[in-house]
């Protein structure tokens, strides 16, 4: 595909999110038209390095321990038990800040592309649904829940093997309540593709405004 239709696509897409968001706000009176209700966690993130698959960027690649917050919700506040998707979002401080966000799908070569409802998180995990760049191509990353708080955090290139990479352990509870947003605060080695960010920008301006921001 080349770059002028990607960007046309991924433009049209980005206002069909935003006028989703638009919708959701005014059906519902919010602060956050998205993700309204969740837990947010201080946890620590530990890289472990060493794969036998290397990308090209150290987080990913080199060892490591990372603090993180963590909030874990439901993307349009429905029911447990409703066919809402799960979220799962990271802010890295140590990282310039960066957010990274997660969402319940499948974990196959074609799946990891389909957003599931919140009740799959607890089978496949989540991922990153949308690729990151790095040196040797497009990267999905993965959190796959495990025992006590804890989950297995690997990367794929394309639709390949999932390859672990670390750990994020849930400590603490905490009581900030923060607003993620993966295209103003992007990781500094991971970055953006540029039609992942026109995809994604208008959404967040319409959740921006709907809190009164900028």
């Amino acid at each position: 595909m080349s770059r002028t239709v990607s960007d046309a696509v991924s433009g049209v897409g980005g206002l069909l999110l935003s006028g989703a968001t638009l919708g959701v706000a005014a059906l519902r009176r919010a602060p956050k038209p998205l993700h309204p209700r969740g837990e947010v966690w201080q946890g620590v993130l530990t890289r472990e390095g060493g794969a036998s698959s290397r990308v090209g960027v150290a987080w990913l690649d080199e060892p490591g321990h990372d603090d993180v917050l963590v909030r874990r919700s439901a993307a349009v506040g429905l029911p447990a038990w409703s066919w809402d998707i799960q979220g799962l979002a990271l802010r890295l401080p140590q990282w310039e800040g960066a957010d990274i966000l997660l969402a319940s799908t499948g974990a196959g070569p074609w799946s990891r592309f389909v957003l599931l409802p919140a009740r799959a998180a607890r089978i496949s995990g989540y991922t990153s649904l949308l690729p990151y760049p790095t040196p040797v191509g497009p990267v999905f990353l993965r959190a796959e829940p495990a025992e006590k708080e804890r989950h297995v955090l690997s990367y794929a290139l394309g639709r390949g093997d999932w390859v672990r990479f670390g750990e994020l352990r849930l400590i603490a509870r905490s009581p900030e309540d923060p607003s993620f947003d993966p295209v103003r605060s992007p990781h500094p080695e991971l970055g953006n593709y540029r039609w992942v960010e026109r995809l994604r920008a208008p959404a967040y301006v319409s959740a921006r405004r709907s809190r009164g921001e900028q």
